[in-house]
């Protein structure tokens, strides 16, 4: 019974010694020491794989804000910057909704997606402080009008959420105001409800503006 026991003390130590060194890492990326994760990558640490408590180095880098650390990772070739983590979110989308202009910068500079299927970088920064990441994206390509799973788009996110100059940075950039989404909710229904009412009524009158313009060359069209 006790070589049983010390059998399995020795094997958890085994397993232990051999997570130590991700749980460094992930620390390290938390503490924003470049060093110590560079120096961990070159000792064969995977940065992709999730330390004990289910973390991956990559996402607490851009969630704290770990500059100097997000380097040191994205210096590595087989760190993976479009793998998502459990609720579907990839590091570009951490970044845009905590408005890092400088993770997404990084982040986009080393080939994370700007856009993917259903929720985007650009609804998260739509949905978050900014700081100039919702400009950036578009300037990047980011898809203006995409829909996520549920049809919401940017402007829906911003007109609720967001900071009062993202909604004119979008419309500027060419999103409709007119989509709606499975609820049957425009950008101005989404203003209202986040109690924003002259940002709804200025949506309204950008929709029925927008819609004029539509029938009059509907109509002009017919007419030819």
């Amino acid at each position: 019974m006790r070589k049983a026991w010390l059998a399995a003390c020795a094997l958890s130590a085994v397993a232990l010694a051999r997570a130590a060194p991700i749980d460094d890492l992930v620390i390290a990326a938390e503490l924003n020491d470049g060093r110590a994760v560079l120096g961990l990558l070159l000792k064969g640490v995977d940065p992709n794989q999730a330390d004990g408590r289910g973390r991956k180095a990559l996402f607490v880098a851009v969630r704290e804000d770990s500059l100097r650390a997000l380097d040191s990772l994205l210096a590595a070739p087989q760190t993976q910057v479009n793998e998502a983590n459990a609720q579907g979110e990839t590091p570009l989308m951490i970044a845009a909704i905590r408005g890092s202009l400088p993770a997404a910068q990084a982040l986009v500079k080393r080939g994370a997606a700007v856009n993917r299927a259903g929720w985007t970088p650009l609804h998260y920064a739509c949905a978050g402080p900014d700081n100039g990441v919702a400009a950036f994206l578009i300037a990047q390509g980011a898809e203006i009008d995409a829909r996520s799973e549920n049809g919401t788009t940017p402007l829906m996110m911003a007109a609720r959420y967001g900071n009062s100059d993202l909604v004119p940075l979008l419309l500027k950039a060419g999103a409709e105001p007119r989509a709606a989404n499975e609820q049957e909710l425009t950008a101005a229904d989404f203003a209202a409800r986040g109690g924003r009412d002259l940002m709804a009524r200025e949506l309204r009158r950008v929709i029925e503006e927008r819609q004029r313009a539509a029938d009059a060359a509907k109509a002009s069209g017919a007419d030819k």
